[in-house]
Protein backbone atom coordinates (compact mmCIF):
# COMPACT_ATOMS: atom_id res chain seq x y z
CA UNK A 1 0.00 0.00 0.00
CA UNK A 2 1.32 3.19 -1.00
CA UNK A 3 0.63 5.87 1.55
CA UNK A 4 0.73 8.71 -1.44
CA UNK A 5 -2.96 7.35 -1.94
CA UNK A 6 -3.89 9.64 0.73
CA UNK A 7 -2.61 12.57 -0.95
CA UNK A 8 -4.82 15.29 -1.82
CA UNK A 9 -1.54 17.10 -3.28
CA UNK A 10 -2.73 19.62 -6.44
CA UNK A 11 -6.36 18.93 -6.12
CA UNK A 12 -8.95 21.46 -5.53
CA UNK A 13 -11.42 20.86 -3.02
CA UNK A 14 -14.77 23.16 -2.65
CA UNK A 15 -16.40 22.88 1.10
CA UNK A 16 -19.90 24.30 2.02
CA UNK A 17 -20.64 25.33 5.86
CA UNK A 18 -17.27 25.41 6.38
CA UNK A 19 -16.99 28.68 8.66
CA UNK A 20 -17.12 26.82 11.66
CA UNK A 21 -17.83 23.30 13.31
CA UNK A 22 -17.66 20.27 11.09
CA UNK A 23 -17.05 21.57 8.51
CA UNK A 24 -14.32 23.78 9.17
CA UNK A 25 -12.68 20.50 10.59
CA UNK A 26 -13.11 19.17 7.25
CA UNK A 27 -11.51 21.77 5.02
CA UNK A 28 -8.79 22.24 7.08
CA UNK A 29 -8.27 18.43 7.25
CA UNK A 30 -7.96 18.23 3.84
CA UNK A 31 -5.54 21.16 3.32
CA UNK A 32 -3.17 19.39 5.59
CA UNK A 33 -3.52 16.10 3.16
CA UNK A 34 -2.46 18.72 0.57
CA UNK A 35 -5.28 19.87 -1.22
CA UNK A 36 -6.08 23.75 -1.91
CA UNK A 37 -9.66 24.47 -0.44
CA UNK A 38 -12.36 26.77 -1.62
CA UNK A 39 -14.75 27.09 1.69
CA UNK A 40 -17.92 28.45 1.50
CA UNK A 41 -20.55 30.03 4.21
CA UNK A 42 -23.73 31.95 4.16
CA UNK A 43 -22.17 35.16 5.15
CA UNK A 44 -19.26 37.41 3.70
CA UNK A 45 -15.80 36.79 5.83
CA UNK A 46 -17.73 33.84 7.72
CA UNK A 47 -14.44 31.67 7.03
CA UNK A 48 -12.15 34.17 7.75
CA UNK A 49 -10.65 31.76 10.53
CA UNK A 50 -11.15 28.67 8.48
CA UNK A 51 -9.45 30.21 5.41
CA UNK A 52 -5.95 31.33 7.80
CA UNK A 53 -5.85 27.90 9.30
CA UNK A 54 -6.05 26.14 5.39
CA UNK A 55 -3.46 29.45 4.00
CA UNK A 56 -1.17 28.03 6.88
CA UNK A 57 -0.70 24.50 6.03
CA UNK A 58 1.18 25.65 2.65
CA UNK A 59 -1.62 25.29 -0.17
CA UNK A 60 -4.30 27.96 -2.00
CA UNK A 61 -7.58 28.61 -0.14
CA UNK A 62 -10.41 31.02 -0.83
CA UNK A 63 -13.49 32.28 0.82
CA UNK A 64 -17.05 32.35 -0.95
CA UNK A 65 -20.46 33.09 0.43
CA UNK A 66 -23.84 31.69 -0.78
CA UNK A 67 -27.45 31.46 1.05
CA UNK A 68 -27.69 27.62 0.19
CA UNK A 69 -31.81 28.17 0.12
CA UNK A 70 -31.73 29.90 -2.76
CA UNK A 71 -31.16 27.86 -6.18
CA UNK A 72 -29.73 31.14 -8.23
CA UNK A 73 -27.20 31.60 -5.43
CA UNK A 74 -25.92 27.90 -5.29
CA UNK A 75 -25.45 27.71 -9.08
CA UNK A 76 -23.57 30.93 -8.90
CA UNK A 77 -21.29 29.31 -5.71
CA UNK A 78 -20.51 26.30 -8.63
CA UNK A 79 -19.69 28.55 -11.04
CA UNK A 80 -17.43 31.07 -9.13
CA UNK A 81 -15.41 27.77 -7.59
CA UNK A 82 -15.14 26.40 -11.43
CA UNK A 83 -13.64 29.96 -12.22
CA UNK A 84 -11.38 30.02 -9.44
CA UNK A 85 -9.61 26.14 -9.81
CA UNK A 86 -10.01 25.65 -13.36
CA UNK A 87 -12.34 22.41 -11.70
CA UNK A 88 -13.26 21.71 -8.90
CA UNK A 89 -11.69 17.37 -7.70
CA UNK A 90 -13.69 17.04 -4.06
CA UNK A 91 -16.97 18.11 -3.02
CA UNK A 92 -17.89 18.30 0.10
CA UNK A 93 -22.11 18.98 0.74
CA UNK A 94 -21.49 20.27 4.60
CA UNK A 95 -23.61 23.18 5.08
CA UNK A 96 -26.60 22.58 6.83
CA UNK A 97 -29.65 23.78 9.41
CA UNK A 98 -32.18 22.86 11.82
CA UNK A 99 -35.40 23.65 13.07
CA UNK A 100 -36.56 22.17 16.24
CA UNK A 101 -40.49 22.02 17.00
CA UNK A 102 -43.07 19.23 17.51
CA UNK A 103 -44.15 17.34 14.20
CA UNK A 104 -47.72 18.53 14.88
CA UNK A 105 -47.00 22.55 14.76
CA UNK A 106 -43.92 22.11 12.19
CA UNK A 107 -44.09 25.05 10.37
CA UNK A 108 -44.16 24.72 6.44
CA UNK A 109 -41.80 27.61 5.79
CA UNK A 110 -39.18 26.22 7.89
CA UNK A 111 -39.92 23.05 6.73
CA UNK A 112 -39.39 23.92 3.27
CA UNK A 113 -36.17 25.57 4.23
CA UNK A 114 -34.37 22.94 5.61
CA UNK A 115 -34.86 20.94 2.81
CA UNK A 116 -33.65 23.71 0.59
CA UNK A 117 -30.55 23.75 2.68
CA UNK A 118 -29.92 20.15 3.55
CA UNK A 119 -30.91 18.59 0.52
CA UNK A 120 -31.73 20.70 -2.58
CA UNK A 121 -28.21 22.51 -2.17
CA UNK A 122 -26.06 19.49 -2.06
CA UNK A 123 -27.63 18.10 -5.36
CA UNK A 124 -27.62 20.69 -7.11
CA UNK A 125 -23.68 21.13 -6.54
CA UNK A 126 -23.13 17.91 -7.03
CA UNK A 127 -25.41 17.81 -10.18
CA UNK A 128 -23.29 21.58 -11.32
CA UNK A 129 -19.83 20.36 -10.51
CA UNK A 130 -20.71 16.56 -11.31
CA UNK A 131 -20.82 18.15 -15.26
CA UNK A 132 -17.01 18.43 -15.13
CA UNK A 133 -16.15 15.68 -12.96
CA UNK A 134 -17.83 13.70 -15.56
CA UNK A 135 -15.94 15.41 -18.55
CA UNK A 136 -12.75 14.56 -16.91
CA UNK A 137 -13.67 11.10 -15.76
CA UNK A 138 -12.54 11.52 -12.14
CA UNK A 139 -14.06 13.09 -9.22
CA UNK A 140 -14.95 12.49 -5.44
CA UNK A 141 -18.15 13.96 -4.21
CA UNK A 142 -18.78 13.38 -0.16
CA UNK A 143 -22.27 14.59 1.63
CA UNK A 144 -22.93 14.79 5.46
CA UNK A 145 -25.37 12.58 6.62
CA UNK A 146 -26.18 12.26 9.88
CA UNK A 147 -27.43 9.27 12.05
CA UNK A 148 -30.80 11.08 11.71
CA UNK A 149 -29.89 9.05 8.21
CA UNK A 150 -30.62 6.01 9.98
CA UNK A 151 -33.31 6.87 12.71
CA UNK A 152 -36.37 9.60 13.33
CA UNK A 153 -35.16 11.80 15.75
CA UNK A 154 -37.67 13.80 18.31
CA UNK A 155 -38.80 17.79 17.22
CA UNK A 156 -36.60 17.43 13.79
CA UNK A 157 -39.09 15.98 10.88
CA UNK A 158 -37.78 18.24 8.46
CA UNK A 159 -33.85 17.54 9.43
CA UNK A 160 -34.65 13.89 9.49
CA UNK A 161 -36.51 14.23 5.92
CA UNK A 162 -33.31 15.91 4.53
CA UNK A 163 -30.76 13.53 5.79
CA UNK A 164 -32.85 10.40 4.75
CA UNK A 165 -32.53 11.59 1.39
CA UNK A 166 -29.18 12.61 1.23
CA UNK A 167 -28.41 8.92 2.33
CA UNK A 168 -30.35 8.19 -1.16
CA UNK A 169 -29.12 10.80 -3.32
CA UNK A 170 -25.53 9.68 -2.56
CA UNK A 171 -26.26 6.17 -3.58
CA UNK A 172 -28.65 7.25 -6.83
CA UNK A 173 -25.42 9.11 -8.00
CA UNK A 174 -23.02 6.90 -7.15
CA UNK A 175 -25.19 4.72 -9.64
CA UNK A 176 -24.90 6.92 -12.29
CA UNK A 177 -21.58 8.30 -12.40
CA UNK A 178 -19.46 5.10 -11.36
CA UNK A 179 -18.57 4.32 -15.03
CA UNK A 180 -17.07 8.47 -15.31
CA UNK A 181 -14.86 7.33 -11.92
CA UNK A 182 -16.83 9.73 -9.70
CA UNK A 183 -17.18 8.66 -6.47
CA UNK A 184 -20.14 9.88 -4.36
CA UNK A 185 -20.09 8.65 -0.64
CA UNK A 186 -21.17 9.68 2.61
CA UNK A 187 -20.12 10.70 6.75
CA UNK A 188 -23.19 10.15 8.93
CA UNK A 189 -21.53 12.23 12.02
CA UNK A 190 -22.56 11.09 15.39
CA UNK A 191 -23.12 13.01 18.41
CA UNK A 192 -20.61 15.88 17.93
CA UNK A 193 -19.68 18.86 20.10
CA UNK A 194 -21.46 21.68 17.41
CA UNK A 195 -23.29 24.17 17.33
CA UNK A 196 -26.58 22.75 16.03
CA UNK A 197 -25.88 20.04 19.23
CA UNK A 198 -26.08 23.14 21.10
CA UNK A 199 -29.79 22.24 22.94
CA UNK A 200 -28.45 18.63 23.61
CA UNK A 201 -25.37 19.30 25.07
CA UNK A 202 -26.79 21.92 27.43
CA UNK A 203 -29.90 19.45 28.38
CA UNK A 204 -28.16 17.57 31.17
CA UNK A 205 -30.62 14.40 30.96
CA UNK A 206 -30.37 14.14 26.71
CA UNK A 207 -26.63 14.48 27.07
CA UNK A 208 -25.85 12.03 29.83
CA UNK A 209 -28.65 9.21 27.89
CA UNK A 210 -26.50 10.01 24.44
CA UNK A 211 -23.55 9.69 26.34
CA UNK A 212 -24.38 6.40 28.05
CA UNK A 213 -25.26 4.92 24.73
CA UNK A 214 -22.19 6.21 22.84
CA UNK A 215 -19.66 2.86 23.35
CA UNK A 216 -16.44 5.55 22.89
CA UNK A 217 -18.12 7.35 26.11
CA UNK A 218 -18.00 10.51 24.97
CA UNK A 219 -18.88 13.14 22.27
CA UNK A 220 -17.36 13.60 18.84
CA UNK A 221 -15.16 16.39 18.34
CA UNK A 222 -14.96 17.89 14.95
CA UNK A 223 -11.19 16.68 14.08
CA UNK A 224 -12.36 13.39 14.16
CA UNK A 225 -14.33 13.58 10.72
CA UNK A 226 -11.09 14.50 9.20
CA UNK A 227 -9.68 10.87 8.44
CA UNK A 228 -12.92 9.88 7.16
CA UNK A 229 -12.95 12.96 5.34
CA UNK A 230 -9.34 12.66 3.53
CA UNK A 231 -10.11 8.61 3.29
CA UNK A 232 -13.24 9.45 0.96
CA UNK A 233 -11.42 12.36 -1.10
CA UNK A 234 -8.40 10.43 -2.08
CA UNK A 235 -7.37 7.55 -4.53
CA UNK A 236 -7.75 5.46 -1.39
CA UNK A 237 -11.11 5.19 -1.73
CA UNK A 238 -11.71 4.65 -5.87
CA UNK A 239 -13.50 1.41 -4.55
CA UNK A 240 -15.60 3.00 -2.89
CA UNK A 241 -19.02 4.21 -3.83
CA UNK A 242 -22.49 4.49 -2.55
CA UNK A 243 -21.50 4.17 1.36
CA UNK A 244 -22.64 6.18 4.13
CA UNK A 245 -19.57 5.78 6.66
CA UNK A 246 -20.52 6.65 10.03
CA UNK A 247 -18.16 8.39 12.56
CA UNK A 248 -19.95 8.11 15.94
CA UNK A 249 -18.22 6.42 18.34
CA UNK A 250 -20.09 3.16 17.91
CA UNK A 251 -23.47 4.58 18.35
CA UNK A 252 -25.19 2.81 15.82
CA UNK A 253 -23.65 -0.96 16.98
CA UNK A 254 -25.13 -0.22 20.53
Amino acid sequence: MNLSAFSLEHKWALVTGASRGLGQAIAIGLAEAGANVICASSRANGCDETLAAIISKGVKGFALAADLSNEDAVRQLAAEARSISGGINILVNNGGTIFRQPAVEYSMPEWRRVLQVNLDSAFLLSQEVGKDMIANKSGKIINIASMLSFSGGMTVPAYTASKHAIAGVTKALANEWAQFNIQVNAIAPGYFKTDNTAALQSNEVRNKEITQRIPAGYWGEPEHLQGAAVFLAGKASDYVNGHILAVDGGWLAR
